[in-house]
């Protein structure tokens, strides 16, 4: 009973709201206006765009090197205090976003930053003059990985440990090198789970919004951002179009989360039990 009315009134009581009012005009009415132009407004397909091409970029890169992070962790030869230490970074580093994370980046690469200071000072190179910024899709991509890589070392560390000893032994005793085994049975196995984390990756970087409203203040055309302004302003504040927009993420994100529940359904046959 506690499970059920906390999803009812955090999950199904607000999506039915977002849902309701995307269809609804400033007098209660029934209209699919918003809906319509949400589709047809060219600021509002480029916020999408820009939201599903940041979150595949950081998915990628973050499943890639998360993968490797934790194999590193996790195979033999492997020095036994890294992997509880990496796994415990990784649990406070995935929840840490937001304004502290923002200030952490900009303290750090800003314009005035530690890093970008002391490159400056010491090397004659200052990233700013060659394009980097890091209030650009660039530097928000950055900032997200740093939270996505830890996510994605938590989310594969199962998976890798259900890479059995003896299937290595077995292909060897076959004559399989190394790449046969990662060719035909290490890849294979770990296949939907890296794909399933990529998933849950995309989901968690798309719908970020404290990260890139902090860092940039709303300079990125991404949904969240878009949503947040719609709703916060004094006198173009429109609520029904921010619900069809969030209606949008809903959709978006509930297409990634089935795939990574179909992925993981797959995937959870070769976790050690």
């Amino acid at each position: 009973m506690p499970f059920f009315a906390y999803s009812f009134f955090f999950l199904i009581l607000p999506s039915a709201v977002v849902l309701i009012g995307a269809f609804q005009d400033d007098k209660g009415g029934f209209t699919t206006k918003n809906i319509s132009e949400v589709i047809h407004t060219p600021q509002y397909r480029h916020a999408f765009r820009t939201s599903i091409e940041i979150s595949l970029l950081t998915a990628f890169l973050g499943g890639v090197l998360g993968l490797l992070m934790a194999y590193a962790a996790v195979k033999r030869g492997t020095p036994r205090w890294i992997r509880p230490t990496l796994s415990t970074f990784s649990g406070v580093a995935a929840n840490f976003a937001g304004v502290p994370l923002a200030f952490a980046f900009i303290a750090t690469l800003g314009t005035l930053g530690i890093v970008t200071k002391y490159m400056r000072d010491h090397f004659g190179f200052n990233p700013y003059e060659h394009g980097f910024s890091l209030f650009t899709f660039t530097g928000v991509s950055i900032v997200y990985l740093y939270f996505q890589i830890p996510l994605m070392i938590l989310v594969i560390m199962p998976a890798l440990d259900g890479l059995r000893a003896e299937w290595r032994e077995a292909s060897s005793n076959l004559g399989g090198t190394a790449y046969h085994y990662w060719r035909h049975v290490g890849i294979p196995v770990l296949a939907p789970s890296i794909l399933g984390g990529m998933v849950l990756l995309f989901g968690n970087s798309f719908s970020a919004y404290a990260t890139a409203y902090s860092l940039t203040g709303g300079a990125i055309n991404l949904v969240p951002l878009v949503i947040g302004q719609n709703i916060g302003a004094d006198v173009l504040s429109n609520p029904h179009l921010s619900q069809a927009l969030a209606l949008g993420m809903i959709v978006v994100i509930a297409f990634s989360m089935t795939v990574y529940a179909l992925l993981q359904r797959r995937a959870s046959r070769w976790v050690k039990r």
